[in-house]
């Protein structure tokens, strides 16, 4: 969930690196590069902010073992350098990739973390969407938002179109192949619950002419598009998005479409650098408190 500003600023420290890095080669440190790729390369890093107000949250990520949680995640994946995900203090509620000093890098700020945790329901939603569903599910999406940049670029995929809209379908995509689908889709859905109301409440609602111009869908078309991948993988599983008019007939009935191009772009562009016997292990396993909803696999 990069800002504008922010991807600005990885396009130009992409870019600028990819200058010089010849004339520095030998002036600058250059990451150890792996061609055939290895997995369990992903460093983490928890960054002590400075503000006072982030204290408790950045002790209780560690206590709670958070980034060692997206560690094991993305273990699988078989990355030709690593790959650090790092938390930290930025000024604002964001999330990026870049090169840092050379380095592939994911920043989740801390103050992204507080602005999901204060948003959270109250209690499990009248769709069963628990606090813990919108908490998790909203984390490892807009994680996996960032590694798809990160992976786009550490893989050299081919982008035709937004590089956005491309990580916001890895994301959801990576999300589909875990036993418990069906309650992280819901729970990262719950990011776009205040836009929805909107629209319930007033649905000719504004929007200034400069939003149009963002590298970022707007939040309507992400929500539309997450919850058309998921009815796209298994309409059995997530038939109730249809059913309770979350998602209009107009679009569902193309859905499955457009998972199975999705999914051909994965198995051709990043599942040739995914240990699948560690991929296996990292879908099936529990993330989320409660039951496990599982559903036919999405693959």
């Amino acid at each position: 969930m990069n800002s504008d500003g922010n991807m600005i600023r990885c396009i130009q420290t992409v870019v600028t690196t990819g200058l010089i890095a010849g004339s520095f080669a030998h002036a600058q440190p250059q990451p150890s590069i792996t061609p055939e790729g290895q997995p369990n390369r992903v460093v983490i890093e928890y960054v002590a902010p400075k503000d006072p107000g982030l204290q408790d949250l950045y002790e209780v990520l560690k206590i709670k073992a958070a980034l060692e949680r997206i560690q094991k995640i993305l273990s699988p994946l078989r990355l030709p350098e690593e790959l650090t995900v790092k938390t930290a203090e930025c000024g604002k509620a964001d999330a990026w990739y870049t090169r840092e000093d050379f380095k592939p890098t994911v920043t989740i700020c801390y103050e992204l973390f507080k602005t999901i945790l204060e948003s959270l329901p109250k209690e499990t939603t009248a769709v069963g969407i628990t606090p813990d569903d919108a908490k998790i599910g909203q984390v490892l999406w807009l994680t996996l938002h960032e590694v798809g940049h990160a992976a786009f670029d550490l893989f050299n995929v081919p982008i035709f179109g937004h590089e956005e809209d491309a990580a916001d379908n890895f994301a959801t995509y990576v999300m589909l192949q875990f036993a418990e689908a069906r309650r992280l889709i819901g729970g990262a859905a719950w990011a776009w619950h205040a836009y929805m109301q909107d629209y319930k409440r007033n649905p000719v609602v504004q929007v200034r002419l400069v939003s149009f111009a963002g590298n970022h869908g707007l939040p309507q078309e992400r929500f539309y598009n997450l919850l058309c991948l998921a009815f796209g993988s298994n309409p059995v599983l997530f038939a109730d998005l249809t059913q309770a008019g979350y998602l209009p007939a107009t679009r569902a009935g193309n859905c499955q479409f457009e998972y199975l191009k999705m999914a051909d772009a994965f198995n051709k562009e990043i599942t040739p650098h995914i240990d699948r016997e560690l991929a296996r292990r990292v879908t099936e396993a529990n993330w989320l408190p409660g039951p496990v909803l599982r559903g036919t696999p999405s693959r």
